[in-house]
């Protein structure tokens, strides 16, 4: 199952990819991913801290102004997995697409579908919506 937003930013990728990579600023502005800590490196585990739950993702793509992407899992790999990515796209005029989706496998993803359809979904709205405002703002000073 597969959950998929997008957003336009008017700015570059590179002014986007510097405010989402600013993880330390994370609680200031991100209503979605609260915090997120550790090495961000492909390899390498960080913390991240969502309403409601902590995980330790393994993040698997990290290419500059283009991609972040992490694997979580519950528990056990096949029971809940998540695969969470953050996509920049060049589009015309100077600005970005951010595409911000995830796909769950696992036993346990039919039990949470409703949840997963509307819950999560808000959330990776509210944070596009939130990463387009701090761009912005940050682009108009």
């Amino acid at each position: 199952m597969k959950i998929a937003t997008h957003i336009h930013i008017s700015a570059k990728p590179q002014e986007v990819w510097k405010v989402l990579m600013d993880t330390k600023q994370y609680p200031q502005w991100n209503p979605f991913v609260q915090s997120l800590s550790g090495e961000v490196a492909e390899g390498k585990r960080i913390k991240v801290k969502l309403p409601g739950m902590t995980f330790t993702p393994t993040v698997l793509a990290l290419k500059p102004n283009r991609e972040f992407r992490w694997r979580g899992k519950l528990l056990i790999k096949g029971l809940f997995d998540g695969e969470h990515s953050f996509q920049l796209q060049a589009a015309d005029n100077d600005c970005t697409l951010f595409l911000h989706s995830e796909t769950f496998s696992g036993l346990l993803v039919p039990l949470f579908k409703k949840k997963l359809l509307t819950t999560t979904n808000d959330g990776f709205e509210a944070m596009n919506r939130a990463l387009k405002n701090r761009v912005e703002s940050k682009a108009a000073q």
